[in-house]
């Protein structure tokens, strides 16, 4: 007699994995791919969706071959997984488990591969906005060699380090969804990737109108929806929890578009599409880190902070002369670096002991969740967040700074000054848009005129 699957597994729960996960990678393609190449100038369409694009199935690679062991497989040092593939049959097949973490959860109902898929588009979709901060001037040739490194020696340590079973992990400092270990680590490292590289022209740096903003709001709304499967995912179960964190990710994420849109009004006299964008990103990333830890209550005053204070990141910090002078293109320090900051630390705050990930039964009722400061954690949680914040920051500054300097080795990281006045044709010879009736390519530059840019680009 023939059955179709071992007894450990759950056919709801794998099925809503490997939708999540579909989700997530959804986010970065066609959803980042369809953003970047609306929300940039014209002539900039085709690199920054094509680097999107290269990065994710770049990583898939690297994640089979060697780094989804590093991140989540048995450990090697306190801070890193053991480096090996994720290819054979019997692994596969097997029952999944994160050897180093899986005493703090059920057994799990799933294979290996839909594990290792699942952390995979986690893991391309961060590098995937990184790129949000060098678009417009990286070398492509630096970029193909960059996100191999990257992902090999900076991510696999901070998912290890959280998520993985390291040391963060015993610590009792938590992430649910990746405001640390995805948001943070883009933020920072794209920061650092930013003032490395070198800025824009500086007439792109004056004028750069998106070219497509209904095709970036397109690619915006995939973002919103797909972040269903980022935080719905984690519990790795199809459970109550699961659940919460389904819709406390879009409490959170309204209440932050509505805040930054009331205050660009506010402050500008209109509402922004850019800014309403924005503030979408702002709320999808911090209600991340807490998602199934927070209640409705704590999702609402989480989207509140996500509108103000990556809102004053990006339209007061950003523009003072010491961060002024580092171009972070699409403001990913503000919109996810600070974002997924805020996000991390407020779990310490707002982390409700009645949101169990996990029901515990006789000695270990009620179960795992975790208690933050206004529900009599002290600040205990608080500090464990802050604890694993400045490794975060550190990991990726001092990592990607060492990284870029290794490939400038070997290749240009920034674009020559006449393939940055060209763009696209220079670099692919392909244009995003041929409008002149009989499918040829413009005039190099035309069509980079059109809606100004909102302030606070």
């Amino acid at each position: 007699m023939l059955v179709p699957s071992p007894n450990w597994l759950d056919s709801g729960d794998n099925a809503w994995q490997l939708a999540a996960a579909t989700f997530v990678g959804l986010q970065s393609i066609p959803g980042l791919v369809v953003l970047y190449g609306g929300i940039v100038k014209k002539k900039w369409a085709i690199n920054s969706a094509f680097m999107a694009l290269y990065a994710f199935a770049a990583v898939l690679l690297v994640w089979m071959l060697w780094a989804y062991n590093m991140a989540f497989g048995p450990q090697l040092w306190p801070f890193l997984g053991t480096p090996k593939p994720a290819l054979g049959a019997l692994f596969e097949t097997s029952q999944a488990t994160i050897p180093a973490a899986a005493s703090g959860m059920p057994p799990l109902a799933f294979p290996m591969a839909t594990m290792t898929f699942f952390q995979f588009v986690f893991a391309a979709i961060t590098v995937i906005i990184l790129a949000g901060s060098v678009i417009g001037r990286m070398n492509f040739k630096a970029w193909v060699i960059f996100v191999p490194l990257w992902m090999t020696f900076i991510y696999t340590v901070g998912a290890f380090s959280i998520w993985g079973g390291g040391w963060l992990a015993t610590l009792g400092a938590v992430d649910f969804s990746g405001g640390y270990v995805i948001h943070l680590a883009a933020g920072t490292s794209g920061f650092v990737a930013a003032a490395v590289i070198g800025p824009r022209l500086q007439r792109d740096r004056d004028h750069f109108p998106p070219n497509n903003l209904l095709m970036a709001l397109a690619g915006a709304g995939i973002l919103w929806l797909g972040w269903n499967g980022f935080n719905g995912g984690d519990p790795y179960f199809a459970n109550a929890d699961a659940a919460a964190a389904v819709l406390n990710t879009n409490i959170a994420t309204a209440t932050g578009l509505l805040v930054w849109t009331v205050i660009d009004t506010w402050v500008y006299g209109k509402p922004s599409v850019v800014g309403a964008i924005n503030g979408m990103i702002a709320g999808l990333v911090a209600i991340t880190p807490g998602a199934g830890y927070v209640s409705g209550w704590g999702a609402i005053s989480i989207g509140v902070c996500a509108g103000v204070i990556p809102w004053l990141s990006m339209n007061v910090l950003q523009k003072t002369a010491l961060f002024r002078n580092v171009d972070d293109t699409l403001a990913v320090f503000s919109t996810h670096g600070m974002a997924g900051l805020l996000g991390g630390l407020l779990v310490g705050i707002f982390a409700d002991p009645n949101m169990l990930v996990y029901i515990g039964t006789e000695k270990e009722a009620p179960g795992v969740s975790v208690t933050g400061l206004l529900y009599g954690g002290g600040t205990a949680q608080l500090l464990l967040q802050i604890y694993a914040a400045l490794f975060v920051i550190a990991l990726n500054a001092m990592g990607t700074y060492v990284l870029l300097k290794i490939v400038s080795m070997f290749v240009a990281l920034r674009m020559d000054e006449a393939t940055l006045l060209i763009g696209d044709d220079a670099v692919h010879g392909e244009e995003a848009y041929a409008l002149d009736g009989d499918g040829r390519r413009t005039p190099t530059g035309s069509g980079d005129a059109g809606i100004g840019a909102h302030p606070a680009e």
